[in-house]
């Protein structure tokens, strides 16, 4: 039997119970594909962290309960987190080698700044599912790796109804659909949906945001951005669109601290 340690961190906030709960679990070596995933089930959050040591940084991969993910945001502020927290890291920033490339979180005044690939989304035909399972058709439709529903007001993301019945009947993996309209007190707002997974509503979807920064920043104009992802635990995200790239920063608090046996 194999002692692991076990970290559960809430990223995107400031308080414990808020932002997006993710488990980090440093390994030294991989362990088999179908491990990895009965592990992020028995995790039971949106997104469980695996990572190895990689030359002077370290390898990471993202598992929901269903899947392996392409890339996720929180887990990887999370992952960064108990780096600085956890394991004597003295250094600036941390890189990650990921299926999405070379990734970057900078350490900036306690904030964690993710340095992700943009993911500029384009104008498409909304499949009738998706039209059908949300309570009010958005003005416009976007997608890149995610669908893009936009709409007019920030009531209309806060008070958005989702029919699961109907949205689980389209396969998205491994994106989702993103609702999303300009924001009260701060640039814009979301929420994310995936269909057919056992968490439907994300909390805080950092990789959502590669595709929510360009969008936005064209629309405003302008390169610096606040946004807030309104779900119940509620998140806030500090946004640079960088072109190809783009910055997402925010903070992060330790949940619990423990061990698993495999």
């Amino acid at each position: 039997m194999t002692e692991l340690n076990l970290y559960q961190v809430d990223a995107f906030t400031e308080h414990v119970f808020g932002g997006n709960p993710a488990c980090v679990l440093p390994l030294e070596h991989w362990l088999p594909d179908e491990q990895l995933l009965l592990l992020a089930r028995e995790n039971a959050v949106a997104e469980t962290a695996f990572l190895i040591p990689s030359g002077d940084g370290y390898h990471l991969r993202w598992f929901t309960p269903e899947i392996e993910m392409d890339l996720c945001g929180h887990a990887t502020l999370a992952a960064a987190h108990v780096i600085k927290t956890f394991m004597d890291y003295r250094g600036s920033s941390v890189r990650f080698e990921s299926a999405s490339g070379t990734l970057y979180v900078s350490f900036d005044n306690g904030l964690y700044v993710l340095d992700f690939p943009s993911r500029k989304p384009f104008s498409v035909e909304l499949p009738g599912e998706i039209r059908q399972a949300f309570s009010k058709e958005p003005v416009s439709v976007l997608k890149a790796r995610d669908y893009v529903l936009v709409y007019e007001r920030e009531e209309d993301i806060r008070h958005m109804q989702v029919n699961r019945q109907l949205l689980d009947q389209i396969n998205l993996d491994p994106g989702g659909v993103i609702i999303t309209a300009p924001g009260n007190t701060c640039d814009f707002v979301s929420r994310f949906f995936t269909p057919q997974a056992s968490i439907l509503e994300d909390p805080v979807t950092g990789s959502a945001h590669c595709s929510l920064i360009p969008y936005w920043s064209e629309r405003l104009g302008k390169k610096e951005l606040k946004a807030q992802q309104l779900s119940a635990r509620l998140g806030t995200l500090f946004c640079t669109d960088k072109d190809t790239r783009v910055l997402i920063a925010g903070n992060a608090r330790t949940y619990s601290v423990g061990k698993c046996w495999i």
